[in-house]
């Protein structure tokens, strides 16, 4: 299995400094992975610095909260387009799926898709804050929405596991006959982990230990 085929070489912590960056791309062509994601400012130095390779470049959209507007997440994803970006990875609004509003969770969605102008979407559930009926639903959601991923995590809820198998394994369960593809992201800084992530169903692996993994 060539693992790093699965990686998006993650970097989006708020201190991350230009070194970093260029460090980043320099591993993803080195190492020869699937993607980078890097958050939208950094999505014009990725396009700059990635030139000539096959490496996607991943943004993310209302990150980390998920709880802007749809039309400003909608904007986001269509200026990420333009600066270059190869997939979105939108934050759901996990407090309208606590509210059960989930016509709001749909139309959220399909604001970004439509945005995303045939890039590929992927939808941040934020599996650590939901109950296993609302990852479910959501999953359903994202299958009426017209979604291209669903995804587990963004890694930045306080205390939180990240992506788990049988969270993952629920995920596939639910999108995977519908054409949808599964993210785990978060979590994963191991070869034992990245494993078992895939083993229960992921297709992508998001995270910042990604030369560990395949080194």
């Amino acid at each position: 299995m060539e693992l790093s085929k699965y990686i998006e070489h993650t970097l989006l912590k708020q201190d991350a400094k230009h070194e970093e960056f260029l460090k980043l791309f320099d591993e993803a062509k080195k190492y020869n992975f699937l993607g980078v994601c890097v958050n939208p400012l950094y999505v014009y130095l990725a396009k700059e610095n990635l030139k000539g390779s096959d490496v996607k470049i991943v943004t993310v959209v209302g990150f980390p909260l998920g709880a802007n507007r749809s039309d400003v997440k909608a904007f986001e994803a269509e200026k990420a387009v333009a600066d270059g970006a190869d997939e979105i990875d939108m934050v759901i609004n996990v407090s309208k799926i606590k509210d059960k509003d989930w016509e709001f969770v749909k139309k959220d969605i399909e604001a970004v898709k439509k945005a995303c102008q045939g890039k590929a979407l992927k939808v941040i559930l934020e599996t650590d804050l939901l109950s296993k009926d609302e990852i479910a639903k959501a999953c359903e959601i994202c299958v009426e929405a017209h979604a291209d991923f669903v995804k587990s995590s963004t890694g930045f809820v306080k205390n939180g596991e990240g992506a788990k198998a049988e969270d993952i394994a629920l995920m596939a369960k639910i999108v995977k006959p519908h054409g949808l593809r599964v993210k785990a992201s978060a979590g994963i800084r191991d070869r034992e982990k990245a494993l078992l992530m895939i083993e229960a169903g992921a297709d992508r692996l998001g995270t910042s230990s990604g030369c560990a993994i395949v080194a």
